[in-house]
């Protein structure tokens, strides 16, 4: 499958922390039918919150990616949720980040911390998700928990060139407490097996880079959509140099 097709991507995903509280406020409506809108003339992602039947939350996230180019413009509808913030503000589509190479992001979250410069130590929880594979998250940093059953949080060195171009761009213009989303084109994305983030598992990263590096895909001209990632970045810390 090819993002250059018409393709219904379903994700259910579990109770997301990174915009629990503050980013979403729940009503008392009851479970609506989802619905998923699309522009025939561009590309579209729909991204859809809804309450699951049992009252726990889930995020459903449906993709509808209609392209020949990488350039989908994201819209949100919420049916029984709303962002919403008392201190923070949010965008309502994707815009493209300046100097980034094409990376496209959407506040779920503004931050009111600390922005960080090239040289600061960050610390960011992420969900990674693969479009090629259907939208498959590869990586979450909720999934790696210390003794305590805590998530621990991927740190690196802003502007270090050890992690992708495309989380470094992301970070670079986000403050503390942000939650963004960013749609990474291969460009700006792994470009080989050592940049992290690197998923722990190996069959993950097996699985990750066979698909982002296939040279059978490749030489179909795939190249251009393969590595595209999707990222949820929430900035937790920042140590300033």
């Amino acid at each position: 499958m090819t993002i250059e097709s018409l393709t219904m991507i379903t994700v259910h995903a579990p109770y997301h922390p990174m915009v629990h509280s503050s980013a979403f406020k729940e009503t008392n409506q009851s479970t609506p039918k989802p619905s998923i809108t699309s522009s025939p003339s561009s590309s579209s992602l729909v991204v859809q919150t809804i309450k699951s039947k049992n009252t726990s939350r889930r995020l459903l996230l449906s993709t509808c990616i209609i392209t020949s180019i990488v350039s989908p413009a994201i819209f949100f509808s919420f049916s029984d949720a709303s962002l919403s913030s008392t201190s923070t503000t949010s965008t309502d589509k994707f815009y493209e980040l300046p100097d980034s190479g094409g990376v496209k992001a959407l506040d779920l979250r503004v931050g009111t911390g600390f922005t960080p410069i090239d040289g600061d130590q960050v610390s960011i929880h992420y969900y990674g998700r693969l479009a090629a594979k259907q939208g498959w998250r590869f990586d979450s940093t909720y999934d790696h928990k210390d003794s305590t059953g805590e998530p621990i949080p991927f740190i690196f060195i802003l502007g270090s060139n050890k992690v992708i171009s495309g989380i470094e761009a992301a970070v670079r213009s986000m403050k503390v407490g942000g939650v963004r989303r960013v749609i990474i084109p291969p460009s700006q994305g792994y470009q080989n097996t050592i940049q992290e983030p690197l998923p722990p598992n190996f069959f993950d990263r097996q699985r990750l880079f066979t698909t982002i590096f296939n040279p059978t895909r490749l030489s179909n001209g795939e190249g251009s959509t393969l590595g595209t990632l999707i990222f949820d970045i929430e900035l937790v810390n920042v140590k300033q140099r």
